[in-house]
């Protein structure tokens, strides 16, 4: 059967970069890296440059196609963002990617406001998942408020002005009941979570279907489990300590009881989401990023138009 996607290997792609500049520096990396990620300039110049050239190409595409629309109809159309979706599993490093991603678009002239939006605050609220049974299932299709997720990305590409979003604090492990993020006619919002290719929707409408483009980062389930590991040893000595913690009786564990802990929710939760829901749509993506164990990404599938 003939192949959707064109394969590339680090070097291939990493060629298709041409003449695109490296906008970073180090320290701009130390302050978009998550817990225990391990990218460098190295990668941003193999990897991202060429990436945000193509999508800088598409989207001035994009662009044009609305100007040429607004002339044919005679009228002025409503800005309407570039709406990039990321998707992943837990712990595969899609956060800090979408941060270098936003960074370094917002750096090109021809669209200087990128925003970037995570699923995590259309997650319902704990009482709810409460409620229904479904603490044990955060993060599964079920625990997220698709209608309204399917709203705002609606309202996004329908040019209004402001539209807002929920909120999640990942101290407390819950929705900000009285806090919200703006969107302001950017020029590209790239929104990234778990469930951004899932074929779950309400009614007619799917998530995906307002994305312009969609990423996927993928890596051996092994590879991520022993990410996630390393992640909550370090979260253990940091944010579980918190008062405020949803997993505060987690910060004083033995480090044997947290790699068990650590195993079991993997296996019960993540895991089981992962091979569930979240893989199983990899093929939907537009572009596939393939991690291998060193955090490196060896290999960049783009699909053909």
């Amino acid at each position: 059967m003939a192949d959707r996607f064109l394969t590339f290997r680090r070097d291939e792609w990493s060629r298709l970069r041409a003449a695109t500049p490296l906008t970073l520096r180090e320290d701009d990396l130390d302050r978009l890296r998550g817990i225990n990620d391990r990218i460098d300039l190295d990668e941003v110049s193999a990897i991202y440059l060429p990436l945000s050239r193509l999508l800088n190409l598409y989207v001035s595409a994009v662009q044009k196609l609305q100007r040429v629309s607004s002339t044919f109809l005679g009228s002025v159309a409503p800005k309407v963002p570039y709406v990039i979706g990321v998707a992943g599993s837990v712990a595969v490093g899609k956060s800090t990617f979408s941060r270098i991603l936003q960074e370094l678009l917002a750096r090109w002239p021809d669209h200087p406001k990128v925003d970037l939006v995570t699923t995590d605050g259309f997650l319902f609220p704990n009482a709810v998942l409460d409620e229904r049974g479904l603490m044990d299932r955060k993060g599964f299709p079920e625990s997220y408020d698709t209608r309204a997720l399917l709203m705002f990305l609606r309202q996004l590409k329908s040019g209004e002005r402001e539209v807002t979003a929920p909120v999640y604090d990942h101290v407390t492990y819950d929705i900000l009941p009285d806090e919200v993020v703006t969107v302001r006619q950017p020029d590209i919002v790239i929104v990234e979570g778990l469930n951004m290719l899932q074929v779950h929707s309400t009614g007619d409408e799917f998530v995906s279907d307002y994305f312009d483009f969609s990423i996927y980062v993928d890596a051996d389930e092994a590879d991520i489990e022993e990410w996630y590991v390393a992640r909550f040893f370090k979260l253990r000595e940091t944010s579980f300590s918190h008062p405020n913690s949803f997993f505060r009786h987690y910060a004083g564990l033995s480090d044997d009881e947290a790699e068990a802990t650590a195993r079991y929710i993997w296996s019960s939760i993540n895991g089981r989401n992962l091979r569930e829901n979240i893989a199983p749509t990899r093929d939907r993506a537009s572009f596939v990023l393939r991690k291998e164990r060193a955090h490196r990404i060896s290999s960049v599938k783009l699909r053909k138009i």
